[in-house]
């Protein structure tokens, strides 16, 4: 029996796959995911702004922080982002130094930091990080968005576990350009329920 947790924030995952289970393709591009998203109603972010209104920070891994460096504009603005790396030396652009924090932490460690900051949920996006957490049972909501395409190869969102984890369906949406997004709650047992922080 895995022991309590201590009290930290809630972690969240929202991120979309290739229907073949892929989060990018093996140089980390994602251009068959944007080329998808034109393909949907003008306006339609699939419930993006209203997660990311409920989220405090996010916890982004290297990889995913080096995409987003390309993005304009920022996709963050407003929200303290959190980038893990065992790497030292990662050099945050002055444009981006008030709002990014580098972090070296292992992931409770890191979980329990931010709770005593205040942090009541957080965002998790890269494939690699969010296998870390779940490989810690510290993922408590799952929402992936499955792109109708095949990519063939690229970097894998699921990975090996030392454990089964159960959950739960939360929801279910389906859009006419072919995405479909379900969202799983964590089931715990009672002596092991998630000590997140309610809203």
């Amino acid at each position: 029996m895995t022991a309590a947790l201590p009290q930290r924030p809630e972690v969240c995952v929202f991120i979309a796959t290739s229907l073949d289970g892929f989060i990018a393709r093996p140089d980390g591009a994602i251009d068959w995911l944007l080329e998808r998203h034109a393909t949907a109603p003008p306006g339609e972010d699939f419930g993006y702004a209203a997660f990311m209104a409920g989220v405090d920070a996010l916890v982004m891994g290297r990889k995913s922080f080096d995409t987003a460096l390309g993005f304009e504009p920022w996709p963050y603005a407003g929200t303290p982002v959190h980038v893990m790396t065992r790497q030292p030396g990662l050099a945050v652009p002055p444009a981006r130094a008030a709002d990014v924090r580098v972090r070296h932490e292992p992931p409770a460690a890191l979980l329990a930091a931010l709770a005593a900051e205040g942090v009541r949920r957080v965002y998790l996006d890269g494939g690699e990080l969010i296998q870390a957490f779940l490989r810690e049972d510290l993922v408590d909501r799952l929402t992936v968005t499955t792109v109708p395409v095949l990519i063939g190869q690229g970097r894998r969102l699921w990975g090996a576990l030392p454990a089964d984890l159960a959950w739960a369906l939360e929801s279910a949406r389906h859009w006419d350009c072919g995405f479909v997004q379900a969202t799983h709650r964590r089931l715990r047992g009672a002596a092991g329920a998630p000590p997140v922080t309610p809203r």
